[in-house]
């Protein structure tokens, strides 16, 4: 007797879920501060705010709850919501953070597929190159957000991914902050051609290193000092 295969209970085709309001509100307001449209330190009201969005005010005050949780806005006793400010100390534990992720996502590609990013990796030095070839800063610091989204995805990790993107509209908001003295020689774009031959090389250890000094010249830019550490204690490299 021939049996039939059990039919599935969930049809393949079914309506596609609709983003809703909020998270459309939290990512329009998101993209607005890290392109530096809504300044570090601006109060967003809402009357003003659901106005400028077309919404109601209940799916607005929901989706600046999800930017508030983020990290991203700041409540106020009694004065409202505000843009965090990218203070000296906020920016040295955004690179102490990004630093870890970046690290761990490293060492998780040279366990996986390190010459697959290593290729994409050079791809997108080579368009970051090309931008400072005739010295246009926006495009180069998008390439260089780029680069830093190509490495943690690679690393296969959706947690990794989910915090990282968290951490890029803020570094998104220094890089903007940095774009009237933005570096764009030579010197800069071959720190990422560094990190992406060394994945190719095999070499985590090399790997790591590259990273940590990385993101201590970064906050060397962004700060004018390098105080504090990006490593652990647990014998992990030191810059250089």
């Amino acid at each position: 007797m021939t049996m039939h295969a059990q039919r599935s209970t969930t049809p393949a085709l079914h309506p596609v879920p609709r983003e809703s309001t909020p998270s459309m509100v939290a990512s329009r307001i998101r993209e607005a501060i890290a392109q530096g449209e809504i300044a570090p330190g601006s109060q967003l009201g809402e009357v003003e705010y659901a106005a400028r969005l077309g919404v109601s005010r209940g799916p607005l005050r929901e989706g600046l709850q999800r930017l508030t949780q983020e990290g991203l806005l700041v409540a106020h006793r009694n004065r409202g919501l505000f843009v965090v400010e990218m203070t000296d100390a906020r920016v040295r534990d955004l690179y102490l953070a990004r630093a870890a992720i970046e690290r761990a996502a490293g060492g998780r590609i040279h366990e996986t597929c390190s010459a697959d990013t290593s290729a994409a990796l050079l791809a997108v030095v080579d368009e970051m190159a090309a931008a400072a070839a005739v010295r246009d800063v926006r495009a180069v610091s998008l390439a260089d957000i780029h680069f830093h989204q190509v490495l943690v995805e690679h690393a296969d990790s959706p947690h990794l991914s989910r915090i990282h993107a968290t951490l890029l509209t803020e570094t998104r908001m220094c890089i903007h902050l940095l774009e009237p003295t933005y570096a764009v020689d030579e010197a800069r774009v071959g720190e990422h051609r560094e990190i992406a031959r060394s994945l190719g090389a095999g070499d985590p250890r090399h790997t790591d290193a590259l990273i940590v000094q990385h993101m201590l010249d970064a906050l060397q830019r962004l700060t004018g000092s390098t105080a504090g550490s990006l490593t652990d204690d647990s014998g992990g490299p030191q810059p250089s």
